[in-house]
């Protein structure tokens, strides 16, 4: 009892908060990046469960101790903040972000997490120490990823599918086909995963590979990933005796390809966006602890815990409404679309990494899926979902920033009454 009484009141309001957060991002983040396996009927919702509970924890675990910086440094100038001032600001974005994920994923509305907590952050500095604290470069650079994000994902996932469909789909004889350009497919999968995997998800735990170092080890990974494939294939039965039915051997090949594209989107995704979580803690536990608050905030296991415990438990309990919104609303998607939507998510966040183009997460999965919503025409599209989730995108960042001087407030009564 002396360890938790020894305890400051505001490290266990920050702990609850990032552990709502977190919670928040696994019922609408994680959820978004599952719905696509989900939608076309590739993992169950029980599937993607496990998926996220292993790799995104993973993720957030073991490679999740980064970005803290960006979320607290460079949004504002710590010059100019106290540490009262930081503690309540950083309480309240987590609050503000967290409530409007949540309140998002009511309506099964995606929206980007990073924009919501960048929303909140700019919204509690401007009130605590004024608008020319906040780095607005900065913020326009991120609100710039609201284009880039779906509009080059939304391409590379319009590319891939007409790839698909023009090389096995469309053919007279599908299964013939899949047997000769699967293990294309299948080197193509592991190569951006081992992309993926390098570049946001192991690249801040000391494995520090230049970019031929790191095309050389997925190149390997892929041609490993391309005999692997060329041996599944050979082993399921895909028979081709059956002509009504040849399309469904077909996507059996494509449910595997999209549960290993899902997977490395989950890791990825655990890796990076846990900081939105444990980011703002990290700072309330540096400035508790009368640490420099323009020093690296260092990101304790425990930190890492809550975050990947909360991303897991928000999918598992209220995930199910946006994966309906990704997977079934958008537009209808069977394995090869949702495959071709989660490898052009994929590739488009190791190009985006590598580029250092701004991106979103969810805008990017949300254009890829209507990328392949696109080439079958727009038609194919749900355009009033469509409307909904841009119009819940605009509103992110304002309505983000408004909570958060609400919150704001509040802590600073709350903690100093």
């Amino acid at each position: 009892m002396d360890f938790f009484s020894a305890i400051p009141l505001p490290l266990w309001i920050a702990a609850l908060l990032a552990f709502y957060m977190a919670w928040a991002i696994g019922a609408n983040d994680v959820a978004n990046a599952m719905g696509t396996s989900v939608g076309s009927g590739a993992l169950t919702v029980g599937g993607a469960i496990i998926v996220a509970a292993i790799f995104e924890f993973a993720g957030a675990f073991l490679a999740g101790g980064h970005v803290t910086d960006t979320v607290r440094k460079g949004m504002l100038d710590m010059s100019l903040l106290g540490r009262e001032e930081l503690i309540y600001g950083m309480m309240a974005s987590l609050a503000s972000a967290g409530t409007l994920l949540i309140g998002a994923t009511r309506f099964g509305l995606p929206i980007s997490t990073t924009h919501a907590i960048v929303g909140a952050i700019v919204g509690f500095g401007a009130v605590a120490i004024g608008i020319d604290a906040v780095n607005w470069p900065k913020v326009l650079q991120i609100s710039l990823s609201w284009i880039t994000s779906p509009l080059l994902a939304g391409v590379i996932a319009f590319a891939i599918f007409h790839l698909i469909r023009s090389t096995i789909l469309n053919k007279s004889n599908p299964v013939h086909q899949i047997r000769k350009y699967g293990p294309a497919f299948f080197f193509f999968v592991f190569f951006i995963i081992g992309l993926v995997t390098l570049f946001k998800g192991l690249k801040h735990i000391n494995l520090d590979l230049d970019l031929m170092e790191a095309l050389a080890g997925s190149v390997a990974l892929g041609l490993i990933g391309s005999g692997i494939g060329a041996f599944f294939i050979r082993r399921v039965q895909i028979g081709e005796a059956d002509p009504d039915h040849r399309f469904d051997q077909v996507e059996r090949i494509f449910v595997v390809l999209q549960i290993l594209t899902a997977c490395a989107i989950a890791f990825a995704h655990g890796s990076n966006d846990v900081a939105n979580a444990i980011g703002p803690l990290a700072a309330i536990v540096n400035a508790v602890e009368n640490v420099d608050l323009t020093a690296k905030a260092p990101v304790a296991p425990w930190m890492l815990a809550i975050g990947g415990l909360g991303i897991v438990i928000g999918l598992a309990t209220w995930g199910y409404r946006v994966m309906e919104t990704v997977g079934k609303k958008i537009t209808e998607l069977t394995p090869s679309r949702g495959f071709a939507a989660q490898l052009a998510a994929a590739s488009t966040i190791v190009l985006a990494s590598r580029l250092g183009i701004p991106i979103s997460t969810t805008h990017t999965l949300v254009g890829a899926v209507l990328g392949v919503g696109l080439a079958r025409g727009i038609t194919a599209l749900d355009l009033r979902v469509v409307g909904n989730i841009l119009a819940s995108w605009i509103a992110t960042l304002p309505i983000a920033a408004a909570l958060s001087v609400f919150f704001y407030y509040f802590f600073k009564g709350l903690l100093t009454a």
